[in-house]
């Protein structure tokens, strides 16, 4: 399993359990951060294709401002494990950290996307499910540029924020602008405060 979008200011959390084939091989499949967005499209359809199972689960911004981050990301993880047609019989979990799941059996791979193949094809699910979901949203909120940044705290997000205030996929428990911030000139594109 693993999860996208932890450090985005806007939109749910994203995870995906995925089973593989014992034998399954794949010469360039590892973490979805140094893939292109047209090799994890590509992969991504392989994994649909070729996996045994796999599935999605969600923790949305409301729930993430309810109960955190971390936890709403063990909840999208759990919610993906609830939506396999099989039941695994071990979970590994990309990071350091995760609640167990009940009766199942796990183990923690810090950088685990790039040493097992079914992380790193959850990891291509996941951030390839939330980026489709955020350039979704972005054709309601054209200003933040979702569709370029999917709610990373980009330069262009937070300026949009403080430009037009928070939309209701915010994730109003994050810090959604720097404490210094100043209005930035477009036409020069000077960076915001850190």
């Amino acid at each position: 399993m693993d999860e996208a979008g932890r450090g985005c200011l806007a939109g749910p959390v994203v995870a995906a359990a995925v089973i593989l084939p014992f034998d399954y091989r794949h010469a360039w499949l590892t973490d979805s951060k140094q893939l292109s967005p047209a090799q994890r499209d590509r992969l991504r359809e392989e994994i649909c294709r070729e996996a045994l199972y796999w599935a999605i689960g969600q923790g949305s911004h409301a729930e993430i401002d309810q109960i955190n981050i971390l936890n709403a990301s063990f909840l999208a993880m759990h919610r993906a494990v609830d939506q396999l047609c099989q039941v695994p019989e071990f979970l590994i979990v990309d990071g350091n950290r995760f609640k167990p799941y009940p009766n199942i059996s796990h183990a923690c791979i810090v950088k685990g996307d790039g040493k097992y193949l079914s992380i790193a094809a959850a990891s291509v699910l996941a951030k390839t499910y939330r980026d489709e979901l955020m350039a979704g949203l972005a054709r309601d909120y054209p200003q933040y540029g979702w569709d370029q940044n999917a709610g990373y705290p980009t330069v262009r997000h937070r300026q949009a924020i403080f430009t037009h205030g928070t939309t209701p996929y915010h994730r109003l428990s994050f810090r959604l602008l720097p404490d210094a911030l100043t209005p930035v000139c477009p036409e020069a594109e000077l960076p915001l405060p850190a």
